[in-house]
């Protein structure tokens, strides 16, 4: 089964056209059986309303609705909770993201890839949101990695494994590629055709800027030091205890020297005693980081398992048979 995941917010006047869309991807006898998943984030007009509707003469249809707007991520983890896929989409509901790129995106995932992300080369949007984009997939892709185009492309295909091992919260759903890429996945991009959009406004403003700056610090931890937060905690305390010790030995050297001035008036003093402190505070916080990880970690999740090969069972009449020519 495929499932196509669409998180929406107030987007009624675009459900009806990205549902006869989808419906003439997923033709009868083209790729087997589908369902749409719709997760309604809290809307103020009427797109439950139009939900329901679409799911009365179409069983594929299904919704889910939030009592108040929880924001993407949390849609669409939903969304991947509910799906019952093995590909699972996701594609924006107001209709930028073209559903009839939905084969080439099975064409890619056929050829062994694990996470298909479009990307946007020419965008309908304006450009106080295109300029700082490339700038911010570019961090991103030079801090973790993964390098991609369009991280915040919204039209994603998933094989189903990807997502029972990565979890997402916040605002980390435009990272769920990084997360994979990092857990040994396959990823990949594909150019895809991206429309104006027809009906009401976007929901993010500037501030979505710093939110992403934040959050590309939190997938670098994340990617990084997950499971050894005292190696950035502890390293970066290590340096700041060991140049603020050199400090305080140069000063002592000093203060020995009966023909050298008093050596409370210097900033050095100041600036290594900072250093000895804050220094000390960053290694005792890694060390109680370790301890909080090391209680909660689980085994699994410090790895990530392709395939196995067990030996096979011999069944009771071949073990019957083995007996008997001995």
């Amino acid at each position: 089964m495929i499932s196509v995941v669409v998180p929406l917010y107030n987007e009624q006047e675009s459900l009806p056209t990205l549902h006869a869309e989808l419906e003439r991807v997923f033709a009868p006898g083209t790729f087997g059986p589908v369902e749409y998943l719709f997760v309604d984030d809290g809307s103020r007009d009427g797109s439950w309303s139009v939900i329901q509707g679409l799911a009365r003469p179409d069983p594929k249809v299904r919704g889910i609705r939030f009592r108040r707007n929880f924001g993407k991520a949390a849609a669409l983890t939903a969304g991947f909770e509910a799906a019952r896929g093995a590909i699972v989409f996701t594609l924006d509901g107001d209709l930028q993201d073209d559903p009839a790129e939905i084969p080439r995106f099975l064409e890619r995932l056929s050829q062994g890839f694990d996470v298909v992300n479009g990307w946007k080369r020419i965008r309908h949007d304006p450009w106080h949101k295109i300029y700082p984009s490339r700038v911010f997939n570019g961090m991103i892709s030079a801090l973790t990695g993964c390098r991609l185009h369009d991280h915040n492309c919204g039209f994603k295909a998933y094989r189903g494994e990807v997502l029972r091992e990565v979890g997402i919260y916040g605002e980390l759903h435009r990272f769920v590629p990084v997360l994979a890429h990092a857990r040994g996945f396959r990823v990949c991009e594909i150019e895809v055709h991206h429309r104006a959009r027809r009906f009401g406004s976007s929901k993010y403003g500037v501030a979505r800027l710093v939110t992403g700056l934040l959050d590309l610090v939190t997938v670098r931890f994340l990617t990084r030091f997950n499971q050894r937060p005292l190696h950035v905690m502890g390293a970066t305390g290590l340096v700041m205890f060991l140049l603020g010790g050199l400090g305080m030995l140069y000063l002592a050297i000093l203060w020995m020297d009966p023909a050298n001035r008093p050596i409370g008036d210097r900033p050095l003093l100041i600036y290594s005693a900072v250093l000895l402190g804050v220094g000390t505070q960053l290694v005792s916080l890694g060390i109680l980081a370790e301890l909080v990880t090391s209680y909660n970690i689980r085994v699994e999740d410090t790895y990530s398992i392709a395939e196995t090969i067990e030996p096979r069972q011999a069944s009771p009449v071949e073990d019957a048979e083995a007996l008997e020519a001995r």
